[in-house]
């Protein structure tokens, strides 16, 4: 019996409400061998899914955004990966969180637990004092073990390195991303959507949740809880993009790193540390890498992989050697965050376009 085709594939997952819409991007080096749409953006109007639709990157800002801010500042010769972080955020001084180091917030070695309710203290404070006050509750959190003797996928980490690339950029980490990174790469379609603005950009957005905390369809705003009552813009939780844009992010990055770049935005340097890693930290810097069993990114991709997921439905995989990129974002939390069909179905999707394309 012959396998399914990638697009009966898709298909089958819309029948089977793994999610009720998805963009899938398949790109090899420089070329965009699959680009689909499909389903409904959202099931309330009926608004269909396009190749241009911006999801909430959920997760995936913490590679895409985040890493990269820190990254850029690096390349700037303004931080060093290895100094206590202490030394740029001085309201951390006598905690047990300013001898952290960048390197192990960037590869969840920080110490910090995966996640806290921060929304349900900061839904008390004045708006204007909300994102301030983030800090104060990371300093308070105890930790879960001594920075940099185990691994542990926190969001915590990920909140204090947005504030301290906001602390060293003297500016939002927003703008920062922006000025120095996705403008210079020509990247209009990857932002965050600034809560403090009082408004959000004009883009066909997917839906996520009928969110149980604001009362309310989420379209064109933050998913996650902690970002949103920060303000919209944070190191974990808040990058909003397309596939396209997402793709042509990392073929950028990856020619930085191959040298083939005529206007590079990093050194060859600070990408090896985000692709590669370093010899004693078990990840790169901001990115995951599939698991040796059961990898949502399937049986197929090599050992020089990068890639990550976002609760909303999202992921990416990065083929170092092979320089494949598969790009799959679903608006699955959508209308509620229940559905879990997609993580049986991601691995099936990524062994079917790989079989398909015999890379």
């Amino acid at each position: 019996m012959n396998s399914p085709s990638i697009d009966d594939l898709m298909h089958q997952g819309l029948l089977e409400h793994v999610f009720p819409g998805a963009v899938l991007l398949v790109g090899h080096g420089d070329t965009r061998l699959f680009f689909e749409a499909y389903g409904k953006a959202n099931l309330f109007s009926g608004q269909l899914m396009t190749r241009d639709a911006v999801f909430d990157l959920a997760s995936l800002t913490k590679p895409l955004a985040t890493a990269l801010a820190v990254a850029r500042l690096v390349d700037q010769a303004r931080i060093s990966l290895d100094q206590p972080v202490g030394a740029w955020l001085p309201e951390l001084a006598g905690s047990d969180k300013a001898t952290i180091t960048a390197r192990q917030l960037l590869c969840h070695q920080g110490g910090f637990p995966a996640h806290r309710l921060f929304y349900m203290t900061l839904k008390a404070r004045l708006p204007s004092t909300r994102k301030a006050a983030v800090l104060d509750l990371l300093k308070l959190t105890p930790l879960s073990y001594r920075p940099g003797e185990a691994t542990l996928y926190s969001d915590l980490g990920f909140m204090l390195l947005c504030r301290l690339v906001e602390a060293v950029a003297g500016c939002p980490m927003h703008e920062f991303l922006k000025g120095e990174i996705y403008d210079p790469m020509g990247l209009s379609d990857l932002f965050f959507v600034d809560l403090t603005h009082g408004h959000r950009p004009r883009r066909s957005f997917a839906a996520t949740e009928l969110c149980p905390v604001r009362n309310r369809l989420l379209v064109g705003e933050v998913h996650d809880d902690n970002a949103w009552f920060a303000g919209g813009v944070d190191g974990h939780a808040g990058l909003f993009g397309t596939a396209e844009a997402v793709f042509r992010l990392l073929r950028c990055l990856v020619a930085d790193f191959r040298d083939r770049s005529s206007a590079s935005v990093f050194s060859k340097q600070i990408l090896s540390d985000i692709f590669i890693g370093e010899g004693k930290h078990p990840l790169p810097l901001g990115f995951d890498r599939p698991s040796v069993k059961n990898s949502s990114a399937g049986r197929y991709f090599s050992a020089n992989t990068v890639g990550h997921l976002g609760f909303t439905g999202v992921s990416v995989w990065l083929d170092l050697d092979k320089e494949v990129c598969i790009i799959l974002l679903t608006n699955r939390v959508h209308p509620f965050r229940w559905n879990t069909r997609l993580g049986q179905f991601r691995p099936l999707i990524h062994d079917r376009i790989m079989e398909h394309f015999e890379i």
